[in-house]
């Protein structure tokens, strides 16, 4: 399935994408009901795509491909990194990224997500697949000057809109072997598969949820690739995912 969250005549609802027709639902898709439609439908060109989902958090893995590492001037971790990005961090597909006045350099990083869909406490890594509702492109845009100069990751990873998310989740592709890029302005700039994660989804979840228990609607994003850099006022910004779509947003100044 291609799950929605769209927006139309100022109503938000959840949806299911067949085709070019959003069938909507009573409750989210991780809600854990099966008896979720409610009977509607509406035609994709008549709504607006929001992200995908609402998490409580994001969890990130930094360094997760070893050519991203180098170009970071660090070898691969040996263990996985772990961040986070905060709710207040989520965008939506075609969405403005503010670039705030006092940022000097603001960067895309474009990234496969999954979607938790039931709470996930202690998994085994043989177990994974069964927590994950789906997949979906994200954008970890990250203000490269200030996490510098903070020397920790937070004020630059989470500032609103740092986590455009999008357009759909779907549970129609197998995440081991993807092909990601992102482009800036029409120009591919990042190029990898998902076969070249250091750490494998099912490990990833394990690690964090040793630790960091995982409730419904959160969102694990699995590192970026190299060819990191940056974004100016003006730039539209893309990520895009064999199997799931473009991620497309527009750089603004504050």
């Amino acid at each position: 399935m291609k799950y929605v969250r769209v927006e139309r005549m100022g109503k938000i609802s959840w949806g299911v994408l067949n085709g070019d027709t959003v069938h909507t639902l009573k409750y989210p898709p991780y809600a854990g009901d099966t008896e979720y439609y409610d009977g509607k439908r509406w035609p994709l060109s008549d709504c607006r795509l929001l992200a995908p989902c609402t998490p409580g958090k994001i969890v990130c893995l930094g360094k997760n491909y070893a050519d991203h590492a180098l170009e970071m001037g660090g070898a691969a971790p040996e263990t996985p990194i772990v961040f986070m990005k905060t709710p207040n961090c989520v965008n939506d597909p075609e969405g403005d990224i503010c670039i705030p006045a006092f940022v000097g350099r603001l960067d895309y990083e474009g990234e496969l997500a999954f979607v938790i869909k039931r709470r996930a406490k202690e998994v085994k890594a043989a177990d994974a697949w069964g927590y994950i509702l789906g997949f979906t492109c994200l954008n970890d845009v990250t203000a490269r000057d200030i996490q510098a100069a903070d020397g920790q990751w937070t004020r630059g990873k989470c500032m609103d809109g740092f986590a455009p998310m999008g357009p759909v989740i779907t549970d129609e592709v197998d995440p081991t072997a993807l092909k990601i890029r992102t482009r800036l302005n029409g120009n591919t700039v990042q190029s990898a598969n998902t076969a070249l994660f250091l750490t494998r989804i099912p490990d990833m979840l394990a690690f964090i949820t040793a630790g960091i228990t995982l409730e419904p609607g959160d969102v694990v994003s699995t590192g970026t690739p190299a060819g990191i850099g940056p974004m100016c006022s003006g730039d539209t910004v893309e990520v895009e995912i064999e199997g799931i779509g473009v991620l497309r947003n527009h750089i603004v100044s504050q």
